[in-house]
């Protein structure tokens, strides 16, 4: 053999083997199933609230350059916190590993592989996410949503019909018409006394609906106290999209399977006193609330309208040190997300909590509905809101039999 003849055939033993390495490499079943199920079937899957299912490569292949496209940017999974503040427990976001075996997989053809090398997918309760509640509860008759116009908010009382106290470690919305209700929120109203408004203290929020909101589930010995014949309350806001419509929706609950050691409390720093002027792109609107005991902070859920550009949670304590707890550089109110701490953050009396939110009301905003408006506080999405939710327990659980 000459040594041309040698030469073309160690080329094409290397482009051989180059070839196997390649198509070998990284195929959906080996390598991108996991990542999918990991990260995407939560919302990916027939039932929730994802337009498309991701549950196997059927449905994965035909939208494999969409989806590099979507992690390259880090559009999905949704995840808004600046990971500079604050570590959280359901972070989403992709390890660089995740995205570029994605990207590899995509730019080889996404080749499907081995079918013996997929994983077993993750078993959900069809339905729900809290896995089978004890209990559920519906509105009582189904609501009427009108083609047109403008829907107030819509007020539902059920009653709970509970004889005794219960604790609920979990607790979801399903909601009947997905296309008409924009968002839920399931509030307790007590027997007695349903509390008092406005002392930053909401004890009576149970679960919330919205875009890209998340059930409620709170860790083992930890639960939301629900009182002997109390009245759940339904806040409905719908928004006509042109055909007329019915809604029956649902609040499931799951009850604490282990003795509760500490009581889930729900706070808010909000203000309604703004004025956004018209054309103005960084109008500061700020909030705060302040620590009557030693508390543990556990979530938070900042929430603004069509204006909302950023939100930050600034810690003050006692001593005058300052940090940021939570920053959402680049709101997004299609993503109505909460952010659980992998660890509690400790408030010790005296601390305060501040909210300190931006809004864009310029033509620079794609998403605002009139730049030449002055916006103030309202219900509707073209008015604005500003309010941050927090979870949160008591240092000392003794205190909780003030309450």
């Amino acid at each position: 053999m000459t040594h041309r003849h040698l030469a073309l055939f160690a080329l094409a033993l290397t482009l051989n083997a180059a070839s196997k390495e390649k198509t070998g490499s990284v195929t959906y079943s080996k390598d991108v199933a996991p990542i999918v199920n990991n990260r995407c079937v939560e919302c990916h899957r027939p039932g929730e609230v994802a337009p498309m299912s991701f549950l196997n490569y059927k449905e994965v292949r035909p939208r494999a350059a969409a989806i590099k496209e979507k992690v390259i940017s880090r559009t999905m999974p949704p995840w808004l916190a600046d990971p500079h503040y604050g570590q959280f427990k359901n972070d989403r976001r992709m390890s660089k590993t995740e995205i570029d075996t994605i990207v590899s997989w995509v730019n080889n053809g996404a080749p499907e592989g081995r079918p013996q090398d997929l994983p077993k997918l993750s078993e959900f309760q069809t339905g729900w996410n809290i896995g089978k509640p004890d209990l559920t509860f519906s509105l009582l008759e189904e609501v009427e949503v009108p083609a047109e116009g403008v829907a107030p908010y819509k007020y539902y009382k059920v009653p709970s019909n509970f004889t005794e106290d219960k604790w609920v470690e979990a607790a979801e919305i399903r909601v009947g018409n997905r296309a008409l209700v924009h968002h839920v929120i399931v509030f307790i109203q007590e027997s007695v006394n349903a509390g008092k408004a406005g002392d930053g203290v909401t004890d009576n929020l149970l679960v919330g609906f919205a875009p890209g909101e998340q059930p409620k589930l709170y860790e083992p010995g930890t639960a939301k106290l629900v009182k002997a014949g109390s009245t759940f309350m339904f806040q409905m806001h719908y928004t006509p999209n042109g055909t007329a419509g019915k809604d029956k929706t649902v609040v499931g609950l799951r009850f604490a399977r282990q003795p509760v050691v500490k009581r889930a409390l729900t706070g808010k720093a909000l203000t309604k006193d703004f004025v956004i002027p018209a054309g103005d792109s960084n109008y500061e609107v700020k909030s705060s609330w302040t620590a009557k005991e030693d508390t543990l902070i556990r979530s938070f859920m900042p929430h603004m309208h069509l204006r909302g550009k950023d939100f930050q949670y600034p810690a003050v304590y006692p001593d005058g040190r300052s940090e940021v707890v939570l920053s959402v550089p680049r709101y997004d109110f299609n993503w109505q997300l909460v952010y659980n701490l992998k660890e509690p953050l400790l408030l010790p009396k005296g601390s305060r909590l501040d909210c300190v939110a931006h809004f864009d009301n310029s033509a620079n905003n794609k998403f605002n509905p009139d730049p030449a408006k002055t916006v103030k506080w309202g219900d509707q999405t073209w008015e604005e809101m500003m309010i941050g939710w927090f979870d949160f327990t008591l240092a000392d659980q003794n205190l909780l039999s003030q309450r």
